[in-house]
């Protein structure tokens, strides 16, 4: 069992206004096959903690911790924390125009087994992992992300989840823009992913509808760059009766 460990995190961002600080001491555990669902008001500090996690260079971290096992995940670079089981799967994937996705899928599992797939099996499982998500197979010789519905690309993503196996896997807000077919599918293949590699998921979102189909073992509540409240599913039920005004309120007295 592999553990992912954020501990006392602190990160700022540089605005036109100047050094915004964004989180203000995160702690987070998560292990293998478990599902954390973070939820909390837009601007509470749910997307800087994933993209840090993921080693985006606009989040600077002023102290703390990540630990994945014993390796420090802020002392890695992107890649060294992909190979390393991390992924990220991002709130707006962004468009590659010139790859095509077989291209960029079968590099990026070169790059974190540090050796090709074989091509026989390699295209046997990129062919079933479409299938299950409901891909048109054509997706394969398309360039990434070019010109694909938000569906598709929220689709794709968990497509790269289920092929590259990673130990840990940040879902940003999976979820936006999905219909209800969609999000069945997309959270059908988390699912799958999870019982397969012992995955365990940090899961991003504004609502709980997605928690319906990805059911989280341990819910945390985001405001204003902390940890306000944690507990279990019922803790998003509470949140989808009563909304986030009582921890608002809260944090505007102190």
């Amino acid at each position: 069992m592999s553990v992912l460990t954020v501990k006392d995190l602190h990160v700022s961002v540089e605005t036109d206004q100047g050094t915004k600080q964004i989180l203000k001491g995160v702690d987070l555990s998560i292990a293998s096959n478990e599902i954390h669902a973070i939820m909390g008001p837009n601007g509470s500090g749910k997307s800087t903690l994933a993209y840090t996690i993921a080693g985006h260079p606009k989040y600077h971290v002023e102290s703390g911790s990540i630990m994945l096992d014993d390796q420090d995940v802020l002392a890695m670079s992107v890649d060294e924390r992909a190979r390393a089981g991390l992924f990220l799967a991002m709130q707006y994937p962004v468009e590659i125009p010139g790859v095509t996705v077989t291209n960029f899928l079968r590099t990026a599992k070169t790059a974190i087994d540090g050796e090709a797939p074989a091509i026989r099996g390699w295209i046997k499982d990129v062919r079933a992992s479409m299938d299950q998500l409901r891909m048109d197979r054509s997706f394969a010789e398309r360039n990434v992300n070019e010109g694909f519905s938000g569906g598709e690309k929220k689709r794709h993503e968990i497509l790269q989840l289920e092929l590259l196996k990673p130990r840990f896997a940040v879902l940003d807000e999976t979820d936006s823009g999905l219909d209800v077919d969609a999000l069945k599918v997309v959270s059908e293949g988390v699912n799958r992913a999870k019982q397969a590699n012992g995955l365990g998921v940090l899961l991003i979102t504004h609502y709980t509808r997605i928690l319906r189909y990805i059911r989280p073992d341990f819910v945390h509540v985001f405001v204003d760059g902390r940890v306000a409240e944690q507990g279990g599913r019922e803790l998003a039920d509470r949140l989808e009766n009563e909304g986030y005004d009582r921890f608002l309120t809260q944090t505007n007295v102190g």
